[in-house]
């Protein structure tokens, strides 16, 4: 998986974060240019180990004495140049600056040169803390021995020793202790800023899921008012159309304009709040028309629907919603699937801890088709409310039936 971040994709994420500035010019400058700094680092520290490197052995001839100087101040030259690579490789120093450091017990010269502190400091910050500590103790341990052994062979003398192995323990532990410290600090405040940018990325993560219900619930919606309207008003038109009788006519075509009014006032309760930024948002869908109300509807477009209820019980309103939708789709498609059907019943049957509702018409067609965005809503309203759906071909009869749990969980579908 690629995982390469562009540097305007940091900055808008920073932006976004609201990260304050570093502190002070100079940290600034530092952080901004880091070739600079280590460059910098790296002559001062030469510069302040090659001093005491001048001096050659007493104990050497001085042909030998005056090579192993040059050796020492070669090696100086070499661990200086490592610390260029602390930010990468923030190991390799630790071992060139102890190393140097033992070449120093041969010279004679003492020992804690600023190299030690700075390559600690950077193990601890570049690296890790565990790694700083053990690399400071296994450097200052074979210190210890190689000054121990060169003390009991009579090449280095006991204060000459104790001064170098002191003076590289001080300044080794300063940059550790400080570099644990900033380094562990820094790993903190990046945890945290990481941990800040997992959150906006879940926010908005969170927010397209809500906008994609929300849209989902939208679609769905519309789907059912203007299906289910437009299909009555279809056959009240056609009916007004087909009948001499001119009463007739006339009150379907009230009926198809009562229709379209209310599936208007449905499309603007539920639109409006799109349109409108300062309007609430609706804590509840628009109410659909009840069962009766749906029945009544398709009785006056001259549809043969007939309306059974068994029991009776007070149902949660997101289960009287979806049982009202349920009914609204399964005659809408009735009536747009099976105009030559004689007979379309709507059997509602409440018992103790489920409701059944079933739609049956026996105007099924020979030709099969695709469930549309119709069935496939009311799928989405019954898995919401943890119910179960099935339709399709039964005895010669189309049958739509789903089962609603009573209990269900109290928010919008």
């Amino acid at each position: 998986m690629n995982t390469t971040r562009s540097r305007s994709d940091a900055v808008r994420e920073d932006d976004e974060l609201r990260l304050p500035h570093p502190p002070g010019v100079f940290r600034r400058f530092w952080a901004r240019h880091p070739v600079f700094a280590d460059v910098l680092i790296a002559l001062i520290c030469l510069l302040l180990s090659l001093i005491p490197a001048r001096t050659a052995p007493s104990h050497l001839p001085e042909p030998l004495g005056v090579l192993f100087t040059i050796a020492v101040q070669a090696s100086v030259l070499v661990a200086c140049g490592t610390l260029l690579l602390r930010r990468r490789h923030p190991l390799v120093p630790v071992i060139a600056a102890f190393a140097a450091e033992m070449l120093f017990l041969l010279l004679g010269a003492p020992g804690g040169t600023p190299m030690v502190m700075v390559a600690s400091y950077s193990l601890a910050v570049h690296g890790s803390s565990r790694a700083a500590w053990a690399a400071f103790g296994t450097g200052m341990g074979a210190l210890t021995l190689v000054s121990s052994a060169l003390t009991a062979s009579g090449v280095l003398t006991f204060q000459s020793a104790a001064n170098s192995v002191l003076g590289n323990l001080v300044v080794g532990l300063i940059g550790t202790l400080i570099g644990v410290n900033v380094g562990g600090r820094a790993r903190y405040l990046a945890a945290l800023i990481d941990r800040s940018r997992q959150l906006l990325i879940e926010r908005d993560q969170q927010a397209q899921l809500a906008a994609a219900a929300e849209r989902a619930r939208i679609a769905r919606e519309m789907h059912d008012i203007v299906s289910h309207s437009l299909t009555v008003i279809v056959a009240l038109s056609e009916g007004a159309a087909a009948t001499p009788d001119a009463e007739r006519a006339r009150a379907a075509s009230r009926t198809a304009a009562a229709t379209a009014r209310s599936a208007l006032g449905e499309m603007r309760a539920m639109l409006g709040v799109l349109r409108d930024e300062d309007a609430p948002a609706p804590l509840a869908p628009v109410s659909p028309p009840s069962p009766h109300d749906t029945v009544a509807a398709a009785q006056r477009a001259g549809f043969p629907v007939s309306l059974t209820v068994v029991g009776e019980a007070e149902l949660v309103s997101v289960v009287e919603h979806a049982v009202s939708r349920i009914v609204q789709e399964g005659v809408t498609n009735a009536m747009r699937h099976a105009p030559a059907a004689t007979k379309i019943t709507v059997r509602l049957e409440v018992a103790s801890d489920e409701v059944v509702i079933e739609i049956v018409n026996d105007g099924v067609r020979a030709t099969s088709g695709t469930s549309g965005f119709g069935l496939r809503g009311l799928a989405e309203r019954v898995a919401h409310v943890n119910g179960r759906i099935e339709y399709g071909r039964l005895d010669g009869r189309w049958r739509l039936r789903a089962v609603l749990p009573l209990i269900a969980r109290e928010e919008a579908s």
